[in-house]
C-alpha cells in the first residue's frame, strides 16, 4: 500500500509540474492512470481495482482539486454540445433532457416499424417480442406487445442507435469510442386493470455487467408526447450519486413482467422526491445507469412509445458479478438467453452482453 501511495504521489507532482491540474479533472485522471500503469507494472485489469479503491481516489482527487479552479466533473465530459448548465445540471441530477432532438419523420419511421413487427406483417430473426405479462396468451398486437429488444438485428430500429445527434449528446457522458450495449422499443399500451404497465423503480447498471457506470448513459426518446396520464418517466434526482442497490421483483397484486426487477425497500422520503419527466414526441433524456426510474401505468386509451438505447464506453470492462447484487438478475437472464440461442454455447453473463454489443462510434477497445 505504502508502494502505491509512492506511485500516485509522484504522479500527482508530475502532473502538477505539467499545469495538467488546471485542466478538467477527468482529463487529469485517465492521463494519471496511463502513468500509473507504468509505474505499478501489472495488468490494466489491477490496475483498475487499485485505482477505485476509495482511499487512494480521495487522495488523488484532494491533491488534483487543490490547484484547480475549474470545477470538477465527474458525471460529464467536457464537450461543446453540452453548456456549463446542462453539464451542472445533469452532475447534480443524473439525467438531462434535450428537446426536439429527433425529427419526427424518424419518429414515424420507427413507430411504423412497430407496428408492422406487433402485428405480425414483418418479421425479424432473433428479435425479442415481448407481451404484457396480463396478456402473455393473446395474438400479438399493439395493445399486447409492450417491448421490441435486440435492435440491432433489424436495420430500421437500429438506425436510432447511429442517429448522429443521438452519439453526439451521449459522447460528453461516454467518451469518443461508443458500443450500443442495450436496445430497446418500449410500447406502454392502455392499462387493463391490473397496473402490469407500470415499471418499478430501478436501477439500470444492476442489469450491465461492466464498469466504470460514469461512462454508460441511456438515451430515451418519446416517439409520441409522454405523460403522468400514459406513463411517463419517474425519477429521483440525484440518486445517482449513490450506490447499487438490491433488486428484486415487486410483489405487485397483479403480477409484474419477466425481468421487472425493482429497488428493495425505497423510503416514504425516497418516493417524495420524485420528478416526473413529461416529454413531447422527439425529445431526449439522457440518464446515468445508476439513477432511480421507472414508469407508471398507462391510464388513458392510447399508446406511450419511447425507443432507447444505452451507450458505453469502448474503454469499459466486463466484471464477475458473482456474489453481488447483480448474481439474481444475471442467472435469469442467462437462462433465458441459453434457451433463446442453444446454439450460442453462452458460459457467462459477460457472454450475453458481448453478444449484444456493436460499435457505433470511434474504436472498439475493450467491449
Amino acid at each position: 500500500m505504502q508502494a502505491a501511495r509512492q506511485s500516485f504521489t509522484t504522479a500527482v507532482r508530475y502532473v502538477a509540474a505539467r499545469n495538467i491540474a488546471y485542466h478538467k479533472i477527468t482529463m487529469a485522471e485517465e492521463r494519471l492512470k496511463t502513468v500509473l500503469g507504468h509505474l505499478q507494472g501489472g495488468s490494466m485489469t489491477n490496475l483498475m481495482k487499485l485505482w477505485e479503491e476509495k482511499t487512494l481516489f480521495d487522495d488523488v482527487n484532494k491533491r488534483l482539486t487543490s490547484g484547480a479552479s475549474d470545477t470538477y466533473y465527474r458525471y460529464t465530459l467536457d464537450d461543446p454540445h453540452l453548456s456549463k448548465e446542462q453539464r451542472d445540471f445533469y452532475e447534480d441530477n443524473g439525467f438531462l433532457v434535450i428537446r426536439g432532438l429527433v425529427n419526427q419523420a424518424d419518429l414515424d419511421k420507427y413507430k411504423c416499424r412497430f407496428q408492422d413487427i406487433a402485428d405480425g406483417r414483418v418479421k425479424v430473426p432473433g428479435l425479442v417480442v415481448m407481451k404484457d405479462f396480463s396478456l402473455r396468451k393473446a395474438n400479438s398486437d399493439e395493445k399486447v406487445v409492450n417491448k421490441l429488444q435486440e435492435l440491432y438485428l433489424d436495420e430500421v430500429l437500429f438506425s436510432y442507435c447511429t442517429l448522429p445527434q443521438i452519439l453526439d449528446y451521449s459522447a460528453c457522458f461516454c467518451g469518443p469510442n461508443m458500443m450500443a450495449v442495450h436496445t430497446m422499443l418500449i410500447n406502454k399500451p392502455p392499462d387493463v386493470g391490473t397496473l402490469t404497465s407500470r415499471h418499478p423503480l430501478h436501477q439500470d447498471l444492476y442489469y450491465f455487467p461492466f464498469r466504470p457506470a460514469h461512462r454508460i448513459v441511456c438515451a430515451w426518446t418519446a416517439l409520441e408526447r409522454v405523460t403522468r396520464e400514459n406513463g411517463c418517466l419517474v425519477a429521483l434526482p440525484g440518486s445517482h450519486k449513490d450506490t447499487l442497490l438490491e433488486h428484486d421483483y415487486p410483489q405487485w397484486e397483479g403480477g409484474v413482467n419477466k425481468m421487472y426487477h425493482g429497488v428493495k425497500n425505497l423510503s416514504e422520503k425516497d418516493m417524495q422526491n420524485r420528478v416526473y419527466l413529461e416529454m413531447e414526441a422527439g425529445d431526449t433524456v439522457f440518464f446515468h445507469p445508476i439513477l432511480i426510474h421507472g414508469s407508471g401505468a398507462n391510464r388513458t386509451k392510447g399508446f406511450r412509445k419511447a425507443i432507447s438505447c444505452h451507450y458505453a464506453a469502448s474503454e469499459c470492462e466486463y466484471i464477475d458479478v458473482t456474489g453481488t447484487p447483480q448474481e439474481v438478475i444475471a442467472k435469469e437472464v442467462l437462462e433465458i438467453s441459453r434457451t433463446r440461442f442453444p446454439e450460442l454455447k453462452l458460459q457467462t453473463y459477460a457472454d450475453v452482453w458481448k453478444l449484444r454489443a456493436r460499435l457505433v462510434r470511434g474504436l472498439e477497445v475493450n467491449l
